[in-house]
């Protein structure tokens, strides 16, 4: 019998556990090619989880596990889906395509003056200092004095610390020199946090923010005026014993005050954005009391970061459903209204938004595992694919400078090398052609 063959587009957790639970579950010999836009593979893991955030950013050890020791299993990096190869040659060469390609756009926050200079989806400030590979090493200086930060999720808080944080602290972690550069010449000695409703709807975990708490470098300031919550903010803390413990660590933060340390983190709850204020560059915010509209401040600010979300970018030849900004699908099956597309699947961000921890896409690629596989077990059910070698020549005859996984491993080599020649553990390579050169791949 023919190995049934598997195209997996993303390689972040919810592409990886695809291809595990593939290999895990299938009883009929199983291949997967996990197609990745990038040289490195892991998408948010690499390029999203905190850097100062080790113990999560370890989960790529056992992903790294099903491209090690699964037979069948195979990465190919720096491969554009969409450009390289497109969506019907690579149903015509496989049995399933399984797209696993994230959230990739930030929301707006539709006010006026987000177009000037200084204004920057949080999105792109994560991929700056992740030592993305589309993301310029120049795209932010660091020079004002007051940094505003829109949304009160785990991401705001991640930029909220990278801020506050010291050029030692920094250089315990992968991001690159040249960032660390950038952060130990910042003169921000002030980030703003704005939640535009009270403290009770925070959106970050309380780990989260005990952790800021624990950065030496900053302190941590709350009103504690801001904590007297109004009849929703309590019926809410009532229901959900996890905002009663933030709640709870709001108020010891707000008792501990203010220490002097090197950079101040306030949060002002209860704001909502109403425009930004400059000519090219923003120079200041104004914010309305969401319970009392009448109430405005101005903040004086030269940085402003939205962290209000994400939403996935419609992919050609796939229904897209503008609204939750998801490839619309029955069951993890590609569907235009009620209309199956055979043998097109997804799973993650794109498949159901974004939403929960790294965690919830192995439960999320187990429901798209299973329909693939009650799919290709179905009465009359047969073959199509190709062998790997006809995607190979199809890839090569176009010139794409594939990273295969052990050429992955010969760039994250030299990356643990960098490393060492700085006293540190390891720096990411950012420049995408450094990153081919590193990984032995002639860029075409």
């Amino acid at each position: 019998m023919s190995a049934l063959r598997v195209a997996v587009i993303g390689s972040g957790p919810s592409g990886s556990y695809c291809a595990q639970l593939l290999t895990e579950e299938s009883e009929s010999p199983v291949e997967v090619d996990v197609f990745e836009r990038l040289p490195s593979p892991f998408g948010l893991v690499r390029y999203g989880v905190a850097p100062d955030h080790p113990k999560v950013k370890s989960i790529a050890a056992s992903f790294a596990e099903v491209f090690d020791e699964t037979p069948g299993v195979r990465f190919l990096g720096n491969v554009h889906v969409g450009t390289d190869i497109t969506l019907d040659e690579l149903r015509a060469n496989y049995d399933a395509v399984v797209f696993a390609s994230g959230a990739q756009v930030d929301r707006n926050l539709g006010i006026p003056g987000e177009e000037l200079g200084g204004v920057h989806a949080v999105r792109d400030f994560v991929s700056w200092y992740q030592g993305h590979p589309d993301s310029a090493s120049d795209a932010f200086v660091l020079n004002g004095n007051r940094a505003v930060i829109i949304g009160v999720g785990n991401v705001a808080l991640d930029a909220a610390r990278m801020l506050a944080h010291t050029p030692e602290a920094l250089r315990a972690t992968d991001v690159p020199e040249h960032i660390v550069d950038t952060f130990a010449a910042s003169t921000y000695r002030e980030i703003v946090v704005i939640g535009r409703r009270g403290p009770a709807f925070a959106k970050f975990t309380n780990k989260e923010f005990i952790e800021l708490l624990e950065v030496e470098s900053c302190d941590v300031i709350i009103d504690p005026a801001d904590l007297e919550l109004d009849a929703q903010q309590q019926a809410h803390a009532d229901a959900d014993p996890s905002s009663r413990r933030l709640l709870a660590t709001f108020a010891k933060a707000a008792e501990r005050g203010v220490l002097g340390r090197r950079t101040a983190i306030r949060f002002l709850f209860d704001r909502t954005p109403l425009e930004l204020i400059g000519d090219e560059s923003a120079l200041a915010i104004r914010l309305a009391k969401t319970s009392d509209p009448s109430v405005t401040e101005t903040l004086e600010t030269e940085l402003v970061l939205r962290s209000v979300g994400y939403r996935g970018a419609a992919i050609d030849g796939l229904p897209f459903d503008e609204a939750s900004g998801t490839i619309a699908h029955l069951d993890s099956r590609v569907a235009d209204g009620g209309n199956v597309l055979p043998g097109v699947y997804v799973a993650g961000w794109i498949k159901r938004g974004p939403s929960g921890v790294v965690g919830t896409n192995r439960r999320c690629a187990s429901e798209t595992v299973t329909s693939i596989l009650q799919d290709v077990t179905a009465e009359g059910w047969a073959s199509t694919a190709t062998p790997a070698a006809v995607v190979d020549q199809l890839l090569r005859s176009r010139g794409v400078p594939v990273v295969d996984w052990a050429a992955w491993r010969v760039l994250e080599q030299a990356e643990y090398e960098a490393g060492e020649a700085a006293g540190r553990e390891r720096i990411k390579l950012h420049d995408r052609a450094d990153m081919l050169r590193a990984a032995g791949v002639a860029a075409g």
